[in-house]
C-alpha cells in the first residue's frame, strides 16, 4: 500500500503542496485531476522522490520514500516515473530504447518482452525506426512501454496519453489499463482527459492550488460534484436554479419538453457524432445541452433536469 501522509512542499516561499494525505491499495489505479499548476506533476514527483519534502512522510509498504539528501540516485528502484518530455534516446531504435534496462545475459527473452510491450503501445512495426524520426504521440507511446519494463511496482504517469492521437488514444488505454490491472501494478496518473478518469480509475484526487478538495471513487465525483470547479474538470457544466435552489446540472442531464420554467433561445449546435451539443441563452448566461436532433438557431425551446 502506499501511504502519503501529511506532506507538504515549496519551490518558493508559497507551498505547492499543502499537507496532503492519501492512501492507495497495491493494483489500483489513482488518477489526479485538477487544473493546470494546481501541483499534479508536482506531487508525482515527490512520491518518485525526486524532492526533499518539507513535511510530511511517504511510504509504499514498508519502505519510505526518500529525496535527493538520502539518495545519491533520486527516485525509488521498485517506482518508474514517466514525465511529458519522454527522455527517449533519438540515435538508437525504438525497440533498442524499450530494451535499454533490461539485462542482455538471455537475449531471447528480452526481445520477447520488447515485443511484447511494444504491441501493447501499439508501435510493433516501427521497432527499428530511429526515435528522433517518430512524431510526438509515437514518441510518448515507446516512453510508455520503456517503463513498463522492468515491470515496476509503482507506476507514476503524468499525462500520459496527450501527444497521442484521438483514434488510437481509446484502443491504447484499454490495452494498457488491462495489462496494469493484469500484473497488479499500482498506478497514480495526472490527467486533464476527463475519459481517462471516469474509464480507468479506481478513485480520484481533485486537486485545487496545490491542495486535495475531494476525493472519491470517479462515478461519486461526477454525479455528486461538490462545487462548479469539480464538475467543469468533466466537461461543460450549467449552474441553474431548479425548485429555488441552484444546481449543477451537465448537459446531457437536460432534456426537451413541450413547456416548462426553463426556456432557452438556441444560439450555436455542435454536431458531435451521435448527438448535437446545443447551446442556449438563458437569462443571460449560456446553458448546454444535448440533443438527439438538429435544433435551428435562434428557436426557443423548453428544458427540465431528467428524472
Amino acid at each position: 500500500m502506499l501511504n502519503v501522509s501529511n506532506i507538504s512542499f515549496s519551490y518558493q516561499e508559497k507551498p505547492t503542496i499543502n499537507s496532503i494525505s492519501f492512501e492507495l491499495e497495491r493494483g489500483k489505479n489513482m488518477a489526479i485531476i485538477g487544473e493546470s499548476g494546481c501541483g499534479k506533476s508536482t506531487l508525482l514527483k515527490l512520491i518518485y522522490g525526486l524532492y526533499d519534502l518539507d513535511e510530511g512522510q511517504l511510504f509504499w509498504n514498508d519502505t519510505e520514500v526518500l529525496g535527493p539528501k538520502y539518495n545519491l540516485i533520486p527516485g525509488m528502484d521498485f517506482m518508474k516515473y514517466l514525465a511529458q518530455d519522454f527522455d527517449l534516446m533519438p540515435f538508437i531504435t525504438v525497440a533498442e530504447n524499450v530494451g535499454k534496462y533490461l539485462s542482455n545475459f538471455y537475449p531471447e527473452q528480452k526481445n520477447e518482452r520488447v515485443a511484447e510491450l511494444l504491441a501493447i503501445v501499439e508501435m510493433t512495426e516501427y521497432a527499428n525506426i530511429k526515435a528522433k524520426n517518430l512524431s510526438g504521440g509515437q514518441m510518448q507511446r515507446v516512453a510508455l512501454a520503456r517503463v513498463l519494463a522492468l515491470e515496476p511496482e509503482v507506476l507514476l504517469l503524468d499525462e500520459p496519453f496527450s501527444h497521442i492521437d484521438n483514434f488510437r488514444k481509446n484502443s491504447l488505454r484499454r490495452k494498457l489499463f488491462g495489462y496494469l490491472k493484469e500484473k497488479q501494478i499500482t498506478t497514480i496518473f495526472a490527467t486533464h482527459d476527463s475519459s481517462d478518469v471516469l474509464s480507468f480509475a479506481d478513485d480520484v484526487l481533485v486537486m485545487k492550488d496545490g491542495k486535495i478538495i475531494d476525493e472519491g471513487s470517479p462515478k461519486n465525483i461526477y454525479d455528486n460534484p461538490k462545487n462548479k470547479y469539480i464538475a467543469s474538470l468533466f466537461g461543460d457544466v450549467n449552474e441553474i436554479e431548479i425548485d429555488g435552489k441552484t444546481a449543477l446540472v451537465y448537459p446531457n442531464q437536460l432534456m426537451i419538453v413541450e413547456k416548462s420554467k426553463l426556456n432557452v433561445v438556441v444560439t450555436n449546435a455542435y454536431f458531435l457524432g451521435n448527438h448535437y451539443l446545443i447551446e442556449a441563452i438563458h437569462n443571460n448566461k449560456n446553458i448546454f445541452f444535448e440533443s438527439e436532433v438538429e435544433v435551428s438557431i435562434g428557436s426557443e425551446i423548453y428544458l427540465r433536469k431528467k428524472p
